[in-house]
């Protein structure tokens, strides 16, 4: 199988939690990796997602050791979708 990794940078206004920490990540950009994998056997191109990893802490925060959390592309969204409910009204 043939993988493609993706990297983005992720902006959050606000703290955010995630699923599998107990204490909310400060504001920030972040730095998200997803790994694909090409679906073989269909008559056009398409892609699975098989990882997710968000580095932390945010990429301006001055760290001596950075830090992969494997995360789901689902959790990310939700709370992309919250930080943006969470700005306000204009």
């Amino acid at each position: 199988m043939t993988d493609r990794t993706i990297e983005t940078e992720i902006k959050f206004s606000h703290p955010f939690f995630l699923n599998s920490l107990t204490k909310p990540l400060a504001a920030g950009t972040y730095r998200l990796t997803v790994t694909e994998e090409l679906i073989e056997g269909l008559s056009f191109t398409a892609y699975r997602k098989t990882d997710a990893r968000l580095e932390i802490p945010a990429v301006e925060t001055p760290a001596g050791t950075r830090q992969y959390l494997q995360v789901t592309v689902g959790e990310i969204e939700k709370a992309r979708a919250l930080d943006v409910l969470e700005a306000p009204n204009q």
